[in-house]
């Protein structure tokens, strides 16, 4: 029997709205090492390629160079707060459940494929309801590279059972375009995520402002029968 089509979906900023949680997290550390926490308008775009760029952004922001062993540090203490916090305020964007009902009907298999670790990306998205929706959800630790290793996409895709040459990857960052079109994959990048610069000028192949375009957009760009 010939594999599904399947859409595979980052999750920061484009799933779901983390970033309360996530730059909470941050200030957190920040306070803690004596430095002005940031004011969520100005640290959302420091989010996009994982827990450590994030960190070592915010850092930056506030004039601090990290050395290797405070970055590892506070990573780890970032975690540890973050996974008692992930779900305080984040939700999923609006639309996000009709447009994947929508999907599965036009017989699409669906998985996530993000830069959060594995089990925390499975507890929120468990929290969200939505998590049983996804074949597989594969984090940063789950294979031995991440975003934007193509790999990772290309392994989440093997790992769900999907085609490859029916796949399309739906996301909101530079890591997520360079990524997919890294593994030869399709992709589609939401305009209301984590970015720093207009997802229009890192040219994916298709561009959405909210949930309602997306099953149009993947249908236009994979074949499903």
């Amino acid at each position: 029997m010939a594999a599904p089509p399947i859409a595979v979906f980052d999750l920061d900023g484009t799933l779901a709205e983390t970033a309360g949680d996530l730059i909470g997290t941050l200030n957190i550390l920040l306070a803690r090492e004596g430095l002005r926490e940031l004011p969520l308008s100005q640290a959302r775009d420091l989010i996009g390629a994982g827990a450590k760029a994030l960190i070592r952004r915010g850092f930056e922001a506030e004039g601090r160079a990290l050395s290797h062993e405070d970055h590892e540090r506070l990573f780890d203490d970032f975690i540890a707060h973050y996974d008692d916090h992930l779900a305080d305020t984040s939700h999923l964007f609006d639309g996000v459940v009709p447009a994947l009902d929508a999907l599965e009907a036009a017989g699409f298999r669906l998985a996530v494929c993000t830069n959060k670790f594995e089990g925390q990306s499975v507890k929120l998205l468990t929290t969200l309801g939505v998590a049983d929706r996804f074949a597989v959800i594969c984090g940063r630790d789950t294979f031995p590279h991440f975003k934007p290793d193509p790999r990772h996409l290309t392994d989440t895709i093997a790992r769900a059972g999907g085609d490859p040459g029916r796949a399309v990857m739906v996301g909101d960052s530079r890591t997520d375009i360079d990524t997919a079109k890294a593994a030869g994959i399709a992709v589609v990048a939401v305009t209301f995520g984590y970015t720093d610069v207009p997802v229009a000028d890192l040219s994916p192949d298709r561009v959405i402002e909210h949930f309602s375009e997306l099953p149009g957009a993947v249908k236009a760009l994979v074949r499903v029968g």
